[in-house]
């Protein structure tokens, strides 16, 4: 078995806010940039910038259908070619060699009919940002998500430099490119306190919120992970973990680490948990999440 140290932050309810480990250092955020993602298109939406129902310009799927993995786009994460080509530290493909490798124009299921989770999905919740902003997508996540939540460790990684001063640095040797929804790196306060903020009110309207909390069912159990029941909203992961009750955010993998980002409503008090570990096993991060949560931290 792999030995892992985990860097954590905890926010409870009334705010108060505990660390464990490297909580200042920096760390890849992997899929809890996906919900970064979710609140800057919500925030679109309160603009009135992007209709979250309507059909996406020439596509049979909506924003919604994207951002909760239910627009049967299909996942480049089941190609063996890319996961051959990134541990060959191979540059990333180009945005028209990906599509083309996943069958982009082939829906797996008809929108709004099945559930497959999809990063190629949240490629194109990127593309909408960035179109309906005129932004890149670093400057959209500052102006409507990092800027007024004053996360000020969070940055976009866009090259291979990038990742050089992340935790873990002699396994920093990764493209970001090869994320191509976007790949945020920052502490695990900074994530802890964009989550509890989601909570607290202090970024989306309540309605919005409501709508993001919305959950399509996924399944039941999933071996060597602590859920028992699971679920997904837009951009959050949301389901039961066993005893712990309900665990709403979303966990992350890369090639070096891995990293559980969640609120569990049913703690007492209520509390936000951000845990990172290097390794491949989310199961980990989330069973330490849970961990802390619940008193044992």
């Amino acid at each position: 078995m792999e030995t892992s140290s985990f860097h954590s932050a905890l926010i409870k309810i009334d705010g108060t806010v505990s660390v464990r480990g490297a909580a200042t250092a920096r760390f890849p955020w992997w899929s809890f940039t996906k919900t970064a993602l979710a609140i800057c298109a919500l925030r679109l939406v309160e603009e009135g910038l992007v209709d979250l129902d309507a059909l996406r310009p020439g596509k049979p799927f909506t924003l919604r259908q994207l951002l909760q993995h239910r627009a049967g786009v299909p996942e480049y994460g089941r190609l063996a070619s890319y996961h051959e080509a990134v541990a060959r530290q191979e540059p990333p493909w180009t945005r028209e060699r990906l599509l083309e490798a996943v069958g982009a124009d082939r829906l797996d299921f008809a929108p709004g009919t099945g559930w497959e989770y999809s990063n190629v999905g949240y490629l194109f919740v990127r593309e909408m940002i960035e179109e309906r902003t005129g932004l890149d997508l670093a400057a959209a996540l500052r102006q409507f998500v990092i800027g007024p939540l004053e996360l000020i460790s969070v940055q976009l990684a866009t090259r291979l430099s990038d990742f050089s001063d992340v935790y873990w640095p002699s396994r920093s040797g990764y493209d970001p490119g090869w994320v191509y929804h976007g790949c945020l790196t920052g502490t695990p306060l900074d994530a802890a306190t964009m989550l509890h903020a989601l909570f607290s009110g202090r970024i989306l309207r309540p309605d919005s919120f409501q709508s993001m909390q919305e959950i399509h069912p996924v399944g039941d159990a999933i071996p060597g992970r602590p859920w028992t029941i699971c679920g997904y909203g837009l951009g959050l992961m949301s389901g039961t973990m066993a005893e712990a009750g309900r665990a709403i955010g979303h966990s992350g993998a890369g090639p070096f680490c891995v990293n559980a980002v969640y609120h569990f409503p049913d703690a007492s008090p209520p509390i936000t948990v951000a845990t990172f570990t290097d390794g491949s096993d989310e199961g980990r991060a989330e069973f330490e999440a849970v961990r802390l949560a619940f008193g044992d931290g």
